[in-house]
């Protein structure tokens, strides 16, 4: 049998356990073109949260019923396309289920000598891509600018962060506990930090930590934060909206400050993306990020949850903003 982690109901403000279902299902086989997939590691992110709401925006929402959509990494147990044998290690989208068919042509197959598999659904996968083409298509940082980046110590931001640095830009994170500043500052060589729950007045903090302004702003989180910064920004600025995780779970919109007219005085530019959208470069990309990981110029950091019964509770703590890096689900070894 196949265990799948199924949507019970759409979720109302933060998803609850309740709001999913462990359920049993015949064993999926492959059909033509096809292969059957065994999980090892399954990717919980914030954009599927949008995806339980049932409506569809860039992707089909998930309905009631139906095994929640994901990225995952897992061995070929069968294959009926000469792309793939056997034993071999590939990535795609194959949702929170232990077995699952995928056609072929969908998956990428990984070399796990060259790194750890599950790096596939982090430093070199969706994660990585996101971070490198939001920040370098999308912002142009230049040497010796100042870099903000919200949700830091997240799986894209810490690395938005560090590649930052590379480029050699003056970097600021914003997380949500002293743990995770000490990590971008100690670990990662973030040049500045702040706890923004420990902050009152994130306009005045901001201001403290970058006296000559911001000129990139890397936006995880939307909000409060969002608008300190959006009023610090330099002229020429530009910022790269990626999530907006603080309004995910809300039941009604956020009202906030109309910041528009200080993009006109600032002659700023703010644009949202979808790393999709660089598909064609990707292979470029990666090439990148493996040379950077082996040289060790960006670092990573995996929270680990252990169990497909356990995806949910992944799931909730990651919207709940208590992983450091990428949080993932290890199913099998």
């Amino acid at each position: 049998m196949n265990r799948q982690v199924t949507l019970a109901a759409a979720p109302v403000g933060m998803p609850q356990e309740s709001d999913f279902r462990l359920v049993e299902s015949p064993l999926p086989h492959a059909g033509a073109g096809e292969a059957l997939v065994r999980t090892l590691y399954l990717s919980v992110d914030p954009y599927m949260r949008g995806r339980m709401s049932g409506r569809n925006t860039y992707a089909r929402g998930v309905q009631p019923g139906e095994v929640i959509v994901g990225g995952a990494v897992g061995r070929v147990v069968e294959s009926n396309d000469p792309r793939l044998a056997p034993d071999d290690i590939v990535e795609g989208m194959l949702g929170w289920q232990d077995y699952a068919a995928a056609p072929a042509k969908t998956l990428r197959k990984l070399d796990p000598n060259a790194a750890p598999i599950s790096t596939a659904l982090y430093v070199l996968g969706m994660p990585g891509l996101t971070a490198y083409f939001g920040l370098l298509d999308i912002c142009h940082p230049q040497p010796g600018e100042t870099v903000v980046i919200s949700g830091a110590a997240g799986a894209v931001g810490s690395l938005v962060g560090q590649i930052a640095r590379i480029k050699r830009c003056r970097t600021v994170g914003i997380a949500g506990s002293a743990e995770k500043i000490r990590y971008l500052t100690g670990d990662l060589g973030f040049d500045a930090g702040f706890n923004y729950k420990e902050t009152t007045d994130y306009s005045a903090r901001l201001k403290q930590l970058c006296p000559n302004g911001i000129d990139v702003y890397f936006d995880n989180v939307g909000g409060p934060i969002t608008d300190a910064a959006i009023g610090l920004l330099n002229t020429r600025a530009r910022v790269s909206v990626c999530g907006q995780t603080s309004q995910y779970n809300a039941e009604k919109p956020e009202m906030g400050p109309r910041w528009l007219g200080q993009l006109i005085v600032k002659q700023a530019r703010v644009e949202g993306f979808l790393v999709n959208q660089f598909a064609e470069r990707f292979e470029d990309g990666l090439r990148q990020l493996s040379t950077w990981l082996r040289e060790k110029k960006i670092k990573y950091r995996e929270d680990v949850v252990e169990g497909l019964e356990n995806t949910p509770r992944a799931f909730i703590r990651m919207m709940q903003g208590c992983n450091i890096g990428k949080q993932l689900v290890k199913i099998e070894e």
